[in-house]
């Protein structure tokens, strides 16, 4: 038992410790960066602060405004 709680807790450090992990953002369509990529866009902010960056394919089609 008392191996089993070892274990338990060196697997949950090590997923709290991975380096290179992306926030996801915009239903796991987006990545948060602090810059975007050359072929992405910025939609909506993430939870960390970070840009949301969407390539075009996965950004939401807005209706344009129109001048009466």
């Amino acid at each position: 038992m008392k191996s089993f709680l070892v274990t338990l807790a060196v697997l949950l450090l090590f997923f709290q410790v991975t380096p290179g992990s992306i926030e996801k953002c915009w239903n796991f369509r987006g990545s948060c960066r602090d810059e975007c990529l050359k072929n992405e866009k910025v939609y909506v902010f993430c939870m960390s602060g970070k840009l949301c960056c969407l390539k075009p394919k996965d950004q939401p089609h807005l209706p344009q405004h129109t001048k009466n």
